[in-house]
């Protein structure tokens, strides 16, 4: 590639700053600035294959370009994991790379697709893993250049483990011989079959939460809201597979792809479409246990607020009986206190029916209190 083309790539990628993180793709994610970055590394495998079989394992990247140039019918199938983007821009050099491509390989952040510029296809996919320590998903991004004779991938994550689909593939020559377009089918399957232990941690951690919703434990709101940004996530990695498995199927007669590379991608395509379903299942799931839970909550209030009326009223009715006999209490003190003055000239202090009249009085008073508190009900 030109090195004007170079030049156009790192303006793309740093802006004016001079930094990656000014890209539009990371600028939009601001929890992206708040995640520690590993320590970089280059090349984690480097092979040349010959008819399925590793021919030769190449020290260096320009070893690997110039033995695959000698060598026809040869292909590199190149690992990386967080190169350098000195690295990357070598290897665009040399397998000239669509420059759009590149800056998506350095600058990551980008959403599953699948891009064909010219004899090259570029694939990006985001691998999952389910941490049970924290009981959370962690999401990668695996960037694949897939060219007629090579294979380059960039990792930015510690998932997937492409080792594994390495050895897999080294162990069936006859498959491996078919090129790169083998080679992707082998990585599209490892991120796929990566995505179950994912929904089985998933589907353990909604388990929990109905539990947790029908013992009326209160954190499980947030719980809820934590796994359903998490389901989320995981819907917008796996989502767009099925679209990108579909066209590399629908132009596989067009690009010359073996039969038995179509079957297998029509598998790993069976195995997406069961991925998306019991995604999309978890986030309705969760939205219904939200309802519930939202209506558990509600209830529960109520029946708080009941109780509480119900205290308040039982309350009221223990003051109205504390009023109603303080005032009968009242009357007969009042009577007494008036004809208990130190008063010479009271008629009544000198009547010989004063007593008997002052005590009726207080009689008559008081039942006359009683009989109307309670017709009232305050008795």
């Amino acid at each position: 590639m030109a090195d004007r083309q170079m030049r156009s790539i790192l303006s793309l990628v740093r802006g004016r700053s001079g930094d990656v993180h000014d890209s539009p793709e990371r600028s939009m994610d601001p929890r992206a600035d708040d995640q520690p970055l590993p320590p970089r590394s280059h090349v984690i495998d480097n092979a040349i294959y010959v008819n399925g079989c590793r021919d030769v394992t190449p020290e260096s990247l320009p070893e690997a370009f110039e033995f695959l140039k000698k060598t026809p019918d040869s292909m590199a199938w190149i690992g990386f994991y967080r190169p350098e983007d000195a690295v990357i821009l070598n290897v665009a050099e040399e397998f000239d790379l669509h420059e759009l491509a590149v800056e998506d390989a350095i600058v990551a952040h980008q959403r599953p697709k699948a891009d064909r510029y010219g004899d090259t296809l570029f694939v990006v996919l985001r691998p999952a893993r389910y941490i049970d320590e924290t009981e959370e998903v962690d999401f990668g991004e695996l960037h694949v250049f897939v060219g007629h004779n090579f294979v380059i991938t960039v990792r930015h994550s510690e998932a997937p483990d492409l080792s594994q689909a390495r050895r897999r593939m080294e162990g069936d020559p006859e498959l491996l011989a078919q090129g790169p377009q083998a080679v992707l089918y082998a990585i599209l399957d490892a991120v796929v079959d990566g995505y179950a232990p994912v929904v089985a941690g998933l589907q353990n951690d909604i388990d929990e939460i109905e539990v947790q919703v029908f013992g009326n434990q209160p954190s499980v709101s947030r719980r809820i809201y934590e796994l359903s940004r998490e389901v989320i996530e995981f819907q917008r990695a796996t989502q767009p597979l099925l679209e990108m498995i579909e066209g590399l199927i629908a132009g596989a007669a067009k690009y010359g792809v073996d039969q038995e590379v179509q079957r297998h991608l029509r598998d790993v395509a069976d195995h997406a479409i069961t991925v998306v379903e019991r995604v999309g299942g978890f986030r309705q799931m969760l939205h219904d246990i939200l309802v519930v839970n939202s209506t558990m909550v509600a209830q529960a209030q109520n029946e708080h607020m009941t109780d509480l009326t119900e205290a308040s009223n039982a309350q009221n009715e223990e003051v109205k009986k504390i009023s109603a006999w303080a005032a009968i209490l009242f009357a007969p003190t009042l009577v007494g206190t008036i004809y208990g003055m130190n008063f010479d000239v009271m008629p009544e202090i000198h009547w010989s029916f004063g007593y008997p009249f002052a005590v009726l009085l207080m009689a008559a008073v008081c039942t006359t209190l009683y009989v109307v508190f309670k017709r009232r009900d305050w008795l």
